[in-house]
């Protein structure tokens, strides 16, 4: 409701203010992005004249943390209701760039008409004001919770609350007026609603979210003979020198003259500069190493209950074994930075074979077309997404024709299953928004986000989450990464509570600016707040690269050299890493000299000597993909418990 609502009205209690819950609903709208809001606080004058002081002064301090430049306004008398809808009508709206750029509309009214074919789908009339931008009937309409959908055709019924109301005067008395401001009277003086717009398949946007991948389109066949002679043709082409010769010099002699520095005609002069200036400037870069610090882990003390027995019948054992185990998981992340252990079963080789060693995380070359996954054939991609936003966002602010800001209208919507309206007959609010060009189609979504200070759950990557993206609501497994400005990020296995994460989902394509909100569903159907954020960008190209420490203990040491032991487990594995750069935990480096024996002791060389505490590490990484589990269909959370504020506020007449 408050990604569609012009103004909130926050109700607060007269002695706390408000409570945890209330404190919490905060943090998600602030978050979510808040529209123009008023406070205001019912039952002071309830309360004894001594407490009402005190009252104040306490409520004041409250809001001050959360609001500290709004005036509180009372709500116990008719004079100060009045107060309070002069302000409503009066304040200056703030704007949400999200919805500013969309057309959106909540639905007053909504009926469904189903198909002939099947009773389960059919039409949707939905019935509201038009908000934001014009609505365009050719648009893709996404109505929260359900899907994307498109629209038939768009009609203006009667305003049921309109600015100006009819006024018909009496034929016998011209001095007697009567204002209709009913809508059931103005709709029977009516005829049939006027349709604005109908649906123009040509121009109409489509429904396609994934691209059909072609099993054969990666296939390579043998060049005919016109494809070999058009490359050798080509290739002639492109080796061409002009050079500057006597007049009558055949083409045999030209191959044979000098050009005037001395040295033959082509390309490797600017390529052997080019060659120089690469290397100084790898030279000069230095090779920065990740260092990660040690969280400092909270100690809570949880108070005995009065009835154990009773107590035990409530914990769910099973689910304390699985959160026990990740926050184990979670701790030695903390401790041993992605170190894992070589297994004794099955061979290193085999067990990292989709790994490979980098000189440096930083300034190695990765190809972002490299092994791409399957899923990748079924996403969008922008050749330039900055651009095309830029485009876009450009053709908004010229006028677009449809149904214009304000407008009372219904919409028609096809192919819409009959849950939705069975939703909104419970009290589900119904709200829908107009998509931009490209936004129902699927990709890679990358998002910042930020611990949320309330939760302290480890949360896991591929764990299944819920998004709010804007104005969108739907599950998917993300992936965790490093917020940095390099091309490649490394992967981060759970949720930091002290940095700021990139998390990577497949997801339809949004235009940023977006806020992000993520949640985690309880036990009990309840939705906590995880993280908070933005949205970063839509670019499948960025490349998340899991790394994996393998660690070796020193065993014999000499000046240089040592004897590594534990790292593998048979000579074929130390011949198999034996390219891959060694360092150590005090900042050796060093490589692979030779193996010795048939259990895994290898010979290593260092640029100095080792310690005797000292570990040797090997890095090797490799990039990693989210998991395809993208679902819109998000039922909405068990709605929180209200307590009842006893208080005696007189009725008040609203009109």
């Amino acid at each position: 409701m408050a990604k569609v609502a012009d103004t909130i009205l926050f109700l607060l209690d007269p002695l706390e203010g408000w409570d945890s819950t209330g404190d919490y609903c905060l943090s998600c709208l602030f978050a979510q992005g808040l529209p123009t809001y008023t406070l205001a606080v019912q039952g002071i004058s309830s309360l004894p004249p001594k407490k009402q002081v005190d009252a104040r002064r306490k409520l004041s301090k409250a809001v001050e943390k959360r609001f500290p430049e709004d005036k509180l306004l009372l709500l116990d008398t008719q004079q100060e209701a009045g107060m309070l809808l002069r302000q409503l009508a009066n304040q200056k709206q703030r704007h949400l760039a999200f919805r500013d750029r969309r057309a959106y509309l909540f639905a007053h009214a909504a009926d469904f008409v189903p198909s002939e074919e099947n009773d389960l789908m059919g039409t949707l009339k939905i019935s509201g004001y038009v908000r934001g931008q014009a609505l365009n009937v050719n648009s893709v309409l996404h109505i929260i919770g359900h899907g994307d959908f498109q629209m038939k055709q768009i009609d203006a019924p009667v305003d049921p609350f309109p600015l100006n109301p009819r006024v018909i005067r009496s034929s016998k008395d011209s001095g007697t007026a009567m204002e209709i401001c009913s809508s059931d009277a103005v709709a029977d003086m009516e005829e049939d609603p006027k349709v604005l717009m109908k649906a123009d398949p040509d121009r109409q946007a489509s429904l396609q979210t994934e691209v059909i991948p072609d099993p054969m389109e990666g296939e390579q066949t043998w060049p005919t003979e016109e494809e070999l002679s058009e490359a050798h043709d080509l290739l002639k082409e492109s080796s061409k020198v002009v050079k500057k010769v006597p007049k009558g010099t055949s083409s045999y002699q030209a191959e044979w003259i000098l050009d005037e520095d001395g040295e033959s005609g082509g390309e490797g002069d600017e390529y052997d500069d080019i060659e120089h200036e690469n290397f100084m400037e790898e030279e000069s870069q230095d090779e920065g190493s990740e260092e990660e610090e040690e969280e400092e882990c909270e100690t809570m003390t949880i108070g005995e209950s009065v009835r154990d027995d009773l107590y035990d019948e409530k914990v769910d054992e099973e689910a304390e074994e699985k959160m026990l185990e990740k926050y184990k998981q979670e701790r030695l992340e903390e401790m041993f930075p992605d170190e894992v252990d070589t297994p004794r079963d099955v061979a290193a080789r085999i067990r990292f074979q989709k790994y490979r060693g980098l000189k440096s995380f930083r300034t190695s070359p990765w190809d972002p077309k490299e092994n791409l996954p399957r899923d990748y054939a079924r996403i969008f991609q922008f050749q330039n997404f900055i651009n095309t936003r830029r485009r876009i966002f450009k053709e908004i602010e010229e006028e677009v024709e449809g149904a214009e800001v304000g407008w009372y209208v219904t919409l028609h919507v096809s192919e819409v299953p009959v849950s939705v309206v069975e939703h909104f007959k419970r009290g589900t609010p119904l709200i829908a928004f107009s998509l931009l060009p490209h936004e129902q189609k699927m990709s890679v979504l990358n998002m910042v986000v930020s611990r949320h200070p309330g939760n302290t759950e480890p949360v896991k990557a591929k764990e299944e989450l819920i998004f709010h993206c804007g104005f969108r609501r739907f599950r998917a497994s993300p992936l965790f990464s490093q917020h940095t400005a390099a091309d490649k990020h490394k992967f981060q296995r759970f949720l930091t509570a002290d940095t700021a994460l990139v998390v990577t989902v497949y997801a339809p394509i949004t235009f940023p600016p977006a806020s992000v909100l993520l949640f985690k569903q309880n036990s009990n159907g309840m939705h906590s707040l995880i993280a908070t954020g933005h949205l970063l960008s839509v670019d499948p190209d960025r490349m998340v690269i899991k790394r994996v420490v393998l660690s070796g203990h020193p065993f014999k040491i000499f000046t240089k050299t040592a004897v590594v032991r534990y790292m593998f487990f048979n000579r074929e594995d130390v011949l198999w890493f034996k390219p891959v750069e060694l360092r150590t935990k005090w900042g050796r480096r060093g490589h692979i000299k030779e193996p010795l024996g048939t259990h895994g002791h290898m010979k290593c060389s260092f640029d100095g000597k080792l310690k005797s505490q000292d570990t040797v590490l090997m890095n090797l990484y490799k990039r990693v993909f989210p998991k395809w589990t993208y679902d819109p269909y998000v039922p909405e959370p068990v709605p929180w418990v209200k307590s009842e504020i006893s208080s005696t506020v007189p009725e008040m007449d609203m009109e």
